[in-house]
């Protein structure tokens, strides 16, 4: 009797391979060859998974938006509110091992990005993504009462935005310069300047 091959389990395990791959030794050592020996499969049977390299970092990418979004969908938004947007900030900033391996993949998609057309659409709702989160904030701080009443929500967003862009990339580029506890303390007093006194 043949075997029965839950093909979108296969997909994701071979992308976890990729990961591996790209944390290891970079995005460039993700090839069809190298990802399929990590995977335990045959180059042929890689190529029935994903057909380009291309497909296959497009596939991780979303892999890692999905667990993003998850994480966000676990949070309760019950607490304090500072204490909860602050929460949902740091779901992209690299300050776990889990984040720290989705941030360096990123950084290495977006450098692919700019050479792969196909790419480019996703990269750019990742990012719509992380604008839309820095959006929320500054509306939640609204909603709640709690923001400046002169705050500009659109310059306001686009502060936070760059914010959250600058300290992820700041903690992979120079990782252990800011302790998460420095990087909290950082956003929450990002968060008590847009707030009123």
């Amino acid at each position: 009797m043949p075997k029965i091959v839950d093909h979108d389990k296969q997909r994701q395990l071979v992308a976890e391979a990729a990961i591996r791959v790209i944390r290891r030794s970079g995005l460039e050592q993700a090839t069809v060859r190298n990802v399929a020996v990590e995977a335990g499969l045959s180059v042929g049977s890689m190529r029935h998974y994903f057909s380009t390299q291309a497909e296959l970092f497009a596939f991780c990418m979303t892999l890692f938006r999905e667990r993003i979004e998850r994480r966000i969908e676990m949070m309760s938004f019950s607490g304090p509110v500072l204490l909860e947007v602050r929460n949902l900030i740091l779901q992209f900033i690299p300050v776990d091992e889990e984040r720290k391996t989705e941030m360096e993949v990123w950084l290495s998609f977006n450098a692919k990005a700019l050479i792969h057309p196909e790419l480019r659409l996703l990269s750019q709702e990742m990012h719509d993504g992380l604008y839309k989160a820095s959006s929320i904030v500054i509306e939640t701080l609204r909603q709640h009462k709690l923001a400046r009443p002169d705050l500009d929500p659109e310059i306001e967003t686009e502060k936070l935005y760059a914010l959250i862009d600058g300290l992820a990339l700041h903690q992979i580029m120079q990782p252990g310069r800011l302790s998460s506890e420095r990087i909290e303390h950082m956003i929450d007093e990002h968060l008590r300047m847009l707030c009123a006194r």
